[in-house]
């Protein structure tokens, strides 16, 4: 794909970034035959495993399996100290940002975003108001998308502080690589990633009520119908704790309790998997079966910890997203170490009216959408499908953000038709307690489709392992 960065080859084929060379090399000594009994290997295990995804809309049923490409996104160490250090950055800004409206609203105040943006946002919760959380840390969990474009700059694309998830398959990519080619790892210092769920378990011990010393954590799902079930069973099965719904859990005398055979246990904290709306139907959604009784109150009282905390997806919502890089220089002075993509606010007159003249050349998104959908991408749409989001835009400006169709970088892909270039993201995985970790790398999600900008394992993306090299 010409006119785009290669992240292993220039357009002639050559290598053009070193770190890759060792793989290369590797890679044509291997028989077809053998890669293809490789590959074919791989997804006789992941099936065995149950690692699937749900695909809405899709004829051939809603699950099916995430494909996964045997050919690494690498990335080498410096780089990745870059990325890490603006993703440290970029999570702490999110943080105080969250605390700060749900307290003194200084960032309001001051005129840095308006309140409007804040205050009518859908994912702002009134019932937060005034709450204390442990160390102050809302998004406990993030996952942050990442795109290269252009000469290879790095750039943000989204933040997502809901219920980010995709970890389980960079853990189960990981490991997949290590059992089909061992070989590769002994050639190559790989910085490991098995240990994330320990460091999750730790961080969600560390930001237990106070006065907790040993705290029960529990893992809260929907239930198995959820498209990210599989996830949900795989980290609490990996962290040792109990995976639990709604119906296993009550509210009594101030606390959370969960059902066991030995009787009710105290719980302290709840990795939650559930949108805010479904976690507690006294409060938010009466109709909520998947939820919690009375779990607000116990919160309000400082008595359990959600993680990510109630209210966190305000500070994810895509009309936020363009203030980022001004609540890095409002909390932390400090200019931001990774940009955001340049973005048109089409609740802004003018923002709206270039949106509208470039329609066919912008990508126009919902401000409250997820996973790819509600998004219209000019360049690969139909006139009938610009016309129509023409027409929304003109009804409902404020439920829109424009960007530049960005030129993603491509990594070599096994494809039908043999090695091709697709086009990549990636989303490292930013934990915050009372301190700030992550492992080296993240998800490497691959749009499959030739020319397709849409990675979105919902939308038929697949995965790559992502190697992080130490020095």
């Amino acid at each position: 794909m010409a006119g785009f960065f290669n992240e292993m080859f220039d357009d002639s084929g050559a290598i053009t970034r070193s770190h890759y060379e060792g793989f290369d090399r590797w890679l044509s000594e291997q028989p077809a035959d053998i890669v293809a009994r490789k590959r074919v290997e791989a997804d006789l295990m992941f099936r065995r495993v149950g690692i699937t995804f749900a695909v809405y809309g899709s004829e051939a049923g809603t699950e099916r399996l995430i494909p996964f490409d045997i050919i690494p996104r690498i990335i080498p160490a410096a780089e990745w100290e870059t990325l890490h250090q603006g993703l440290r950055q970029r999570v702490q800004a999110l943080n105080l940002f969250i605390h700060d409206i749900y307290h003194e609203q200084t960032i309001v105040s001051a005129g840095v975003i308006p309140a409007e943006q804040v205050f009518r946002n859908a994912q702002y919760r009134p019932e937060m108001q005034g709450i204390t959380v442990p160390s102050d840390i809302y998004a406990h969990i993030a996952g942050i998308d990442i795109v290269r474009a252009g000469e290879g700059e790095f750039y943000v694309l989204e933040d997502n502080l809901r219920v980010p998830s995709g970890v389980s398959y960079m853990l189960e990519d990981r490991k997949m690589m290590m059992r089909l080619f061992p070989e590769l790892f002994a050639r190559h210092k790989v910085a490991p990633v098995a240990h994330y769920p320990d460091l999750l378990l730790d961080m969600l011990r560390s930001v237990a009520p106070q006065g907790v010393d040993d705290p029960t954590v529990v893992l809260m799902t929907p239930g198995m119908y959820n498209s990210a079930y599989f996830e949900h069973a795989f980290l609490a099965q990996q962290m040792g704790i109990e995976l639990v719904e709604g119906q296993d859990l009550f509210v009594d005398d101030g606390y959370v309790f969960m059902r066991t055979t030995r009787g009710p246990q105290r719980v302290d904290v709840i990795y939650r998997r559930i949108d805010d709306d479904f976690l507690d139907p006294l409060v938010f959604r009466s109709d909520s079966s998947l939820g919690v009784p009375g779990l607000l109150s116990v919160y309000r009282a400082g008595r359990v910890t959600l993680s990510n905390a109630i209210g966190t997806g305000v500070a994810d919502d895509k009309s936020i997203y363009p203030f980022v890089p001004d609540m890095i220089r409002f909390y932390l002075s400090e200019e931001p170490i990774l940009n955001n993509v340049p973005t048109w606010q089409c609740r802004k007159k003018d923002d709206l009216q270039y949106t509208l003249d470039h329609l066919d050349q912008l990508v126009v998104k919902e401000v409250h959408g997820a996973g790819g959908y509600g998004m219209l991408v000019g360049p690969a749409s139909t006139r009938a499908e610009i016309a129509d989001f023409r027409q929304r835009l003109i009804t409902k400006p404020e439920g829109y953000i424009a960007q530049p169709t960005l030129a993603l970088s491509v990594c070599p892909t096994y494809v039908e038709s043999g090695i091709a270039p697709r086009h990549i993201d990636l989303r490292p995985f930013v934990l915050s307690g009372k301190t700030v970790t992550m492992v080296p790398g993240g998800l490497t999600r691959v749009a499959l489709k030739e020319g397709s900008l849409v990675v979105n394992s919902s939308q038929g993306g697949g995965t790559k392992d992502t190697w992080v090299l130490e020095r």
